[in-house]
């Protein structure tokens, strides 16, 4: 059997402000196999990009990571000097970001950006590089190659910035790549479109995909295995199986139920109440208790810890059973 491509373990990472800490990250293990798509699902501040962006050493202003390790292929990233990261940033893992428009240079012809990833890295001279641009662009769908590869980015649609994104961040072939919410500022016709561009790429290359997204829709149309975050911490890890047919948090039922399925259109939407603390401590009890129909007592006084309940199935709840035997 195959090592896993990427082991994050024990994760914390927090941000100092004026006043007090935000703890982002507490506690965070996953892991990615060659070739398998995970998908890391949650709402906005749930701590799932800041999980990535602190394995890639791209934490901006007071974000720190305080501990924890993640190897990938079997070196220990977060030890690495910032230039040996960014030899393998870009070149072994590739990275697309939610916001083409404010990733890419709008001073710079989207064909230049593209070949600049390419000799950055030395992957290829300046003719192979020329020369792959254009197989790239063709690839990711974007018309008429040569003249596009010198417009700038405003003179593109947001689809097809975010083609370009997918465009630069294959360009060195990384064995990983993380899509950080790829498809959120889309309609929902272009999201599929990128969608399938992503898993076209993924099969053709055999490439290992972490997408981040707060759309379970998406992650079930799209993974292979998924983790449900909140509060920095991972509720609920399975297979795809798994999750559709035996859910065993209360946050990823509320997940479900807070999205409309293919051929549900009449199902009645229901958004999980309340609000999702900031967190100004690590959580000593369960995060999501005040939101949840199943807390009791012991819910709000104990942390639950991530436990197996089924094949390659673990949560932490305390009454996750309950929640499987209530939802069956």
């Amino acid at each position: 059997m195959a090592e896993d491509l990427l082991t994050v373990e024990n994760l914390y990472t927090q941000f100092e402000r004026t006043d007090d800490t935000v703890y982002a990250v507490n506690g965070v293990s996953f892991s990615v196999a060659p070739g398998e798509t995970l998908g890391i699902v949650g709402e906005s501040g749930s701590g799932k990009s800041v999980s990535l962006l602190s394995v890639l050493g791209l934490l901006r202003g007071t974000g720190r990571v305080m501990s924890g390790t993640a190897k990938f292929m079997g070196t220990n990233l977060l030890k690495l000097r910032r230039r040996q990261l960014e030899d393998i940033r870009g070149r072994d893992i590739g990275v697309v970001f939610q916001d083409p428009m404010s990733s890419l240079n709008p001073t710079m012809r989207i064909g230049d950006q593209i070949m600049e990833a390419m000799l950055t890295h030395q992957y290829t001279n300046r003719k192979g590089a020329f020369a792959r641009t254009l197989d790239l662009l063709e690839e990711v769908g974007i018309p008429e190659p040569k003249t596009r590869f010198r417009n700038y980015p405003h003179e593109f649609s947001g689809g097809m910035r975010q083609r370009v994104m997918i465009a630069m961040a294959i360009a060195c072939e990384p064995q990983l790549l993380i899509a950080d919410e790829p498809t959120t500022a889309l309609d929902v016709t272009v999201q599929m479109q990128i969608l399938s561009l992503l898993q076209k790429l993924r099969d053709k290359r055999r490439m290992s995909i972490v997408m981040i997204t707060h759309d379970f829709g998406v992650a079930t149309n799209f993974c292979d295995r998924i983790i449900v975050m909140y509060a920095g911490k991972v509720m609920e890890s399975a297979s795809l199986d798994e999750f559709l047919k035996r859910p065993a948090h209360p946050y990823t039922i509320g997940l479900k139920a807070s999205i409309i399925e293919v051929g549900h259109r009449d199902k009645e939407l229901r958004p999980i109440p309340g609000m999702a603390d900031t967190l100004n401590e690590v959580p000593q009890s369960c995060p999501y208790a005040a939101r949840c129909r199943f807390a009791q007592d012991r819910c709000r006084q104990e942390l639950p810890e991530l436990r197996h309940v089924g094949a390659n199935h673990y949560v932490a709840c305390h009454r996750a059973e309950e929640v499987m035997a209530d939802v069956g």
